[in-house]
């Protein structure tokens, strides 16, 4: 299973996570009381949990009204709520909601140049910021999330100017931007601030990994969380879980263009990248500076091993550089290699057939190249036969359910 925390339509804030995270089954009122519960020893608050819809989709909207807005330190709000016990609310819970706090408080340490202990929580009171967060953790964890793998959308901030402590600035706040460095964000598409800083800290904490597109999955079941203003588009925070088809894979990607290598270079070349760790060689005919024909090589490699295998193209080729594509994600298929027996002239061999999964679909057979050779060579058989064979016998033991692939 994997999760997906889509905030490209309207960013996200702490009520938008609540909301869609009740919004997929979370019993509200449960949820509620816990809130309710901690927020108290920090101020006087008001929850508000209704189904609504934004510009046409149904969504959960959490509104949460802090009566009293009390500043407070992050080491008085830490000592406070490791005070506080509640039977629903399990270590594991409140570590993360700790997590998210010391994120917010690093922030604002390092805008302001203060040290974490001398942060204090201006922008929200401590009430609503303990709803949102102990919330956010509580529903997290009892839709057993956080022993999923987490997919994050890249963030909408907002644009245009706000009023704050601090005077009018300019959206989106300073510790926003710092709560989401290196986590891909775009501005707009409304004047208004869209993430707010405890929507970033959540977010981060929750995520795994950032991608651009959606990966490939199965959706199972989607929530929405409404967020307070009224815009030209549905302003929700959508949350997904959903199957994953295939396994997730992250690789490197070398190259290098060749114009005055041999053909036997190039071929040695080949074997030789293969020892030294790479999962694929491609040599790819192209035309090089000044319309000289050459190569493009292009090697598949795990990220741990590119520094080797980079080396290695360098020694074998004598190419004074190689581009490097760190950490590029791959979708594959899961893969199964599964043994049968090949009956020709009288003779029983064993074949390895490695077979594809989609989901529950086999979508590829393909029976092992060096068995196929070696079966070819003992009886004289054209490989390509061989394979036919081979392949032709997999179907039938597969239909017959002689064979299970689980």
């Amino acid at each position: 299973m994997v999760v997906i925390i889509d905030p490209q339509n309207a960013g996200i804030a702490g009520n938008m996570v609540l909301g869609a995270l009740l919004d997929m089954g979370v019993d509200i009122e449960y949820a509620q009381e816990v809130m309710e519960y901690y927020a108290s020893y920090f101020g006087d608050i008001s929850i508000k949990v209704d189904k609504i819809q934004k510009s046409g989709i149904n969504s959960t909207y959490v509104d949460i009204i802090c009566h009293d807005k009390n500043p407070i330190t992050y080491t008085a709000l830490l000592e406070r709520l490791n005070s506080i016990e509640h039977k629903q609310v399990t270590p594991d819970i409140l570590n993360f909601a700790k997590k998210v706090f010391r994120i917010l408080a690093e922030a604002e340490a390092k805008i302001h140049g203060k040290s974490v202990d001398e942060v204090h929580f201006h922008e929200v009171g401590a009430a609503d910021a303990v709803a949102d967060i102990i919330g956010a953790a509580y529903c997290f964890f009892k839709l057993k999330l956080n022993s999923q793998r987490v997919y994050g959308m890249p963030v909408a901030l907002g644009g245009g100017r706000k009023e704050s402590s601090h005077g009018s600035m300019s959206i989106p706040a300073p510790a926003t931007l710092e709560i989401l460095k290196n986590v891909p964000v775009f501005g707009g598409p409304v004047e208004n601030e869209l993430t707010t800083p405890t929507g970033a800290a959540i977010l981060i904490s929750m995520v795994d990994e950032f991608y651009d597109f959606y990966p490939i999955i199965i959706n199972k079941k989607i929530g929405y969380g409404a967020g307070k203003l009224e815009l030209p588009f549905p302003n929700t925070l959508r949350i997904l879980i959903g199957e994953s088809p295939t396994d997730k894979d992250k690789v490197s990607i070398l190259e290098t263009n060749l114009d005055n290598v041999t053909g036997e270079v190039l071929g040695h070349s080949f074997d030789s990248l293969l020892a030294a760790g790479a999962l694929d060689v491609t040599i790819i005919p192209t035309i090089t500076k000044k319309n000289r024909p050459g190569h493009l090589l292009r090697v598949i490699t795990k990220p741990e091993d590119s520094g080797i295998v980079s080396e290695a193209i360098i020694r074998e080729t004598g190419t004074l550089g190689v581009r490097m594509l760190n950490y590029v994600h791959r979708n594959i298929a899961e893969r199964k290699i599964i043994p049968i027996k090949l009956y020709i002239n009288g003779i029983n061999f064993e074949m390895r057939i490695k077979i594809g999964i989609f989901g529950e679909e086999i979508i590829n057979i393909a029976p092992e190249y060096e068995d196929a050779k070696e079966i070819a060579e003992k009886t004289g058989i054209p490989i390509k036969n061989v394979m036919k064979l081979a392949n032709e016998e997999f179907r039938i033991l597969l239909d017959t359910n002689y064979l299970k692939i689980s």
